[in-house]
C-alpha cells in the first residue's frame, strides 16, 4: 500500500553538519520519502564553546544548514537549540563553577531568544548527564540549570527536549512533578531518545520521542500518543549511521504500510497530531518543487 500523499514522515529529532553528509544526508532523507525533520544544534567546532559568541554561532550554523537543507532538498526543517548539557562539565573544569554556570545560563536564554523570535521551535537538548557527576557543586549546578531551562521553554512557550539517563515509571512521575513546579504542561517535556516503551498512564505525564527501531515502532503504534520517532542521527563520518540512519524513519513507514497496511493511519500520532498537541502547530507543506 502506498503513503498517504498528504502524510508527513517526521523524523523528530537528529543532528547534521556542515563538515560532514549535512545536506546530502538531509537529501538522502528525502529520496526515502522523509518530509520534515526537527534539527537539533550541536557542537560544530573543534573546541568546547566557552563563551557566549560561541554559542551563537553554533545557532546560525544550525539555522544556515536547515535553510540550505529546505531550499536544495525541500525538506521542510525545524531548529532546536540550546547549550547541550554535558557541555557545563568542560567548561566547569576550564573556567570554574560559577562562570561556567554564567555562560550556560545566558546561551539557554539565548535559545529563548531565538523562539520567540521565530528562528527555533524547541529549547534542545537541556538536561542532565546521563552519567554520575562526581563533583557536588557540578551536579547541583546541573539540575539547577535543568530548572532554568524548563522555565525558559515556559516563557518561550515552546517544548524543552530532554537528554538524561533512561527513566522509569517513577522518574516520569519525578519529571512530571519538576516541569509542573516550573509551569511548563508536562506533555511539552519531550524525553529524547526514548528506548523503552513508556508505562500505562504516561499520557498524562511527559512525551516520549522513540527510537524509531523496527520492533519499538510496531509496538508504539498502539499507544495513543502524543508520542515522536526519532533517529538521533549523529552524521559523524567515524561512526556511520550511529545512532540510526538518516533514511530510517521513511523507510519504516514504508515497511508499515507494506507490512502492517491496518496500522498506517496509526503513523499520524507521531508525524501529525503530536506535534499539535506538544508545539501547538501542524507541520507545515513540504517543498513540492526545488531549484
Amino acid at each position: 500500500m502506498p503513503l498517504p500523499a498528504d502524510l508527513p514522515i517526521v523524523d523528530h529529532h537528529c543532528h547534521l553538519s556542515p563538515h560532514a553528509g549535512g545536506v546530502r544526508a538531509a537529501a538522502r532523507f528525502r529520496s526515502a520519502g522523509g518530509t520534515h525533520l526537527f534539527l537539533t544544534t550541536q557542537n560544530y567546532a573543534a573546541d568546547l564553546p566557552l563563551e557566549l559568541e560561541s554559542y551563537r554561532r553554533q545557532f546560525e550554523v544550525t539555522e544556515a544548514l536547515a535553510a540550505r537543507i529546505r531550499g536544495e532538498t525541500g525538506v521542510v526543517a525545524y531548529c532546536v537549540v540550546a547549550p547541550y548539557p554535558i557541555d557545563l562539565l568542560g567548561a566547569a573544569d576550564r573556567l570554574g563553577i560559577p562562570t561556567a554556570v554564567a555562560l550556560h545560563r545566558a546561551a539557554l536564554e539565548l535559545a529563548g531568544r531565538w523562539v520567540r523570535d521565530r528562528r527555533a521551535v524547541a529549547i534542545g537538548e537541556v538536561g542532565r548527564p546521563h552519567f554520575e557527576v562526581s563533583d557536588p557543586a557540578v551536579h547541583r549546578a546541573s539540575e539547577e540549570l535543568f530548572d532554568l531551562a524548563l522555565s525558559v521553554a515556559k516563557d518561550s512557550d515552546c517544548p524543552a527536549i530532554v537528554h538524561c539517563e533512561d527513566l522509569n515509571e517513577e522518574e516520569i512521575v519525578r519529571l512530571d512533578r519538576r516541569a509542573r513546579a516550573s509551569g511548563l504542561p508536562p506533555r511539552r517535556l519531550v524525553k529524547h531518545y526514548a528506548r523503552a516503551r513508556f508505562p500505562a498512564g504516561w499520557p498524562e505525564h511527559l512525551t516520549p520521542s522513540y527510537l524509531a527501531r523496527r520492533d519499538m515502532v510496531l509496538e508504539v503504534l498502539e499507544d495513543p500518543g502524543p508520542w515522536f520517532l526519532e533517529t538521533d542521527f549523529l552524521d559523524d563520518p567515524n561512526r556511520p549511521g550511529a545512532v540510526l540512519d538518516i533514511a530510517t524513519i521513511p523507510r519504516r513507514a514504508m515497511w508499515i504500510a507494506g507490512a502492517h497496511p491496518e496500522k498506517l493511519e496509526r503513523l499520524r500520532i507521531p508525524f501529525e497530531r503530536a506535534i499539535r498537541e506538544v508545539y501547538g502547530w501542524s507541520p507545515e507543506p513540504e517543498e513540492r518543487s526545488v531549484a
